[in-house]
């Protein structure tokens, strides 16, 4: 389970997240809702360890991880931009993380291969991912992220840079293979639609504080 307990957060010296408790459990997804500026960003990168915050904790099966680093706590994180690496073929970004973890390289590309083939994406594993179209970059994001089996999952808005009817398409298969890897997900959306297809329950960001979404 994924726990944030107490956080508050200030910036240019006003409120900006106040008091936040939140409680993510194993294999639910939950969506973080709000307006631009409400602070979802902010608190998904104090979750990840990219950010301090200044009062507050954040818990994982119990331990306290808040002063851990974001490569200690395992987390995967997901940005819109999918932030793939452009000098990299599609099985070696999807490799990259578990060659990071010291896995040797010829190891890491074959488990790549095996999760590509999971997404339906292995006569895509020696492309270069700028050939790839957005909805085929998402889910080489997606399989770079869960092959590292992270212990939690972060998405930063992952749908926002594509169109539409793509958007719909990958919600439902995100949300399969999300819960099938069975870990505490946290989705920032400011996408209603987005909130209800894809998590199991939605909060809100109101004024820095957090509320159950109507």
């Amino acid at each position: 389970m994924l726990e944030l307990r107490q956080i508050h957060q200030r910036y240019a010296h006003q409120p900006l997240l106040q008091d936040v408790n939140l409680r993510v459990a194993a294999g639910e997804i939950v969506a973080l809702l709000g307006p631009s500026g409400s602070g979802k960003s902010t608190l998904l990168n104090i979750v990840a360890g990219l950010q301090v915050a200044d009062a507050g904790s954040v818990w994982f099966d119990g331990q306290d991880i808040t002063h851990l680093p974001p490569e200690q706590r395992r987390f995967a994180l997901m940005f819109q931009d999918f932030a793939l690496f452009p000098h990299l073929n599609v099985q070696d970004n999807v490799a990259f993380g578990l060659i990071e973890q010291g896995l040797p390289r010829r190891q890491a590309r074959a488990q790549a291969l095996q999760m590509l083939g999971v997404f339906g994406l292995t006569e895509l594993a020696q492309r270069r991912v700028w050939h790839l179209s957005g909805g085929e970059q998402q889910r080489v994001a997606l399989a770079r992220a869960l092959i590292t089996q992270p212990r939690a999952l972060l998405l930063d808005e992952p749908f926002s840079a594509l169109d539409a009817d793509l958007r719909v398409a990958l919600r439902h298969e995100f949300r399969t293979r999300i819960q099938a890897a069975g870990m505490p997900t946290l989705l920032v959306t400011h996408d209603e639609a987005e909130a209800r297809d894809m998590a199991d329950r939605a909060v809100r960001l109101v004024q820095g504080r957090l509320v159950d979404a109507d």
